[in-house]
């Protein structure tokens, strides 16, 4: 269904129409995605095309057809998609949000896609070099696409050998102003916050700590459950925030850290280590291998390197305790860097830069306000945002 989604489109006709998978994917992980899509709807005015099924048998013909006769066009007329949306405006940019690249076929559902969007775009959220060594992959319709952009940075080289498509690294990010909790922060009450993949190692010692001090608070997940499902995405994001700004210590891991056999070996920054600066909680943990980290996390202290196979998280946690002025620094100056660098609106300019697309005023007033909230955060003085 086409959703509208702002005020803004219907002042003026949408540019941009964000085709989701948030219809049929309720994973707890896909909840970020789902808060770029909103981002984009309330910022541009977008349209956002949301199908409820994933269309498995018609999604069966279509591969079966594309595998005989490596045509997308043939294996589109032979594969028995209903029509749920007949387009009448025409858009600059159809973008595609997906969590794996699997999922490329709703677009079928979309009578006159092809000629009434003039640039196409798909941003999948998570593949693995391993993934391309099953050959259907390189079948599915990516030649839909003008450009493909990667939330698995080692993986863009490889997209753009296998589709002869310009592919991208599009880095994980946050709502900046959402997490930031200046100007009025809550009192941190929860002495470390774990939320997702841990280490076995880490939790226990946590865990006896919180069973041994009353005053210690640790949050961690006792679900465990990778496909865990949420009702409500956005209340899922908000109950997020309130943790993680209420929050002194965060640990984060890369990416699916544990399942070697997945990744391949290869290490990805996960969304925690964004919404965790963003929130200005002090970042424990060891970062991913490689230089897609130092990148984007390029000041003093971004996170405390702590080996969470070796040393005593408690111990690390006593040392930092005792540095309370060091930990303001911290906590102010990953906020700045956050806002001036990790907020969605950075990664959107960089998906309309790919197309020569120019910002909306709405962009640039966003932009703005982030510039306007950190030189708050930093009280003026802009000495260590880097």
């Amino acid at each position: 269904m086409l959703i509208n989604s702002s005020v803004k489109q219907r002042e003026n006709q949408p540019r941009i129409l964000v085709a989701s998978v948030r219809g049929f994917r309720f994973q707890v992980a896909n909840c970020v995605l789902y808060e770029f899509e909103d981002f984009i709807c309330d910022l541009e005015g977008a349209e956002l095309y949301a199908p409820t099924q994933e269309f498995d048998l018609a999604r069966k013909i279509y591969r079966f057809s594309k595998y005989a006769t490596h045509s997308d066009k043939i294996a589109s007329s032979l594969a028995p998609f209903p029509t749920k949306v007949l387009l009448e405006n025409e858009y600059d940019l159809l973008f595609v949000v997906c969590d794996n690249p699997w999922q490329l076929h709703l677009l079928e559902t979309i009578k006159n896609w092809r000629d009434k969007c003039r640039h196409k775009a798909c941003y999948i959220m998570e593949t693995w070099k391993p993934n391309f060594d099953d050959w259907r992959l390189a079948q599915e319709p990516f030649k839909n696409f003008d450009h493909i952009f990667a939330g698995t940075a080692h993986c863009v080289e490889i997209y753009s050998n296998v589709t002869g498509l310009p592919s991208n690294y599009l880095a994980p990010a946050i709502d900046a102003l959402k997490f930031c909790p200046y100007p009025n922060p809550p009192q941190r009450m929860i002495d470390v916050c774990c939320v997702g993949r841990r280490h076995p190692e880490t939790h226990q010692s946590l865990f006896q700590r919180s069973q041994q001090d009353d005053n210690f608070f640790y949050y961690y997940d006792t679900v465990n459950n990778r496909d865990l499902e949420v009702g409500n995405p956005q209340e899922h994001r908000a109950k997020l925030v309130n943790l993680l700004q209420r929050s002194q210590y965060n640990i984060a891991v890369n990416a699916r850290f544990d399942a070697l056999e997945e990744t391949g070996g290869y290490q990805e920054m996960g969304s925690r280590y964004f919404e965790a600066v963003a929130a200005g909680t002090v970042l424990l943990g060891i970062p991913p291998k490689g230089d897609v980290f130092p990148r984007y996390f390029d000041w003093e202290d971004a996170i405390v390197h702590v080996d969470l196979y070796e040393q005593d998280i408690l111990a690390v946690m006593e040392t930092l305790n005792a540095q309370p002025d060091r930990l303001e620094r911290i906590r102010r100056r990953n906020v700045v860097n956050a806002l001036l660098k990790h907020d969605w609106v950075y990664r959107w300019r960089e998906v309309l830069a790919a197309f020569d697309l120019q910002p909306s005023q709405a962009v640039i007033e966003r932009e703005k306000q982030l510039q306007q909230l950190a030189y708050r955060v930093d009280s003026i003085d802009m000495s260590i945002a880097c």
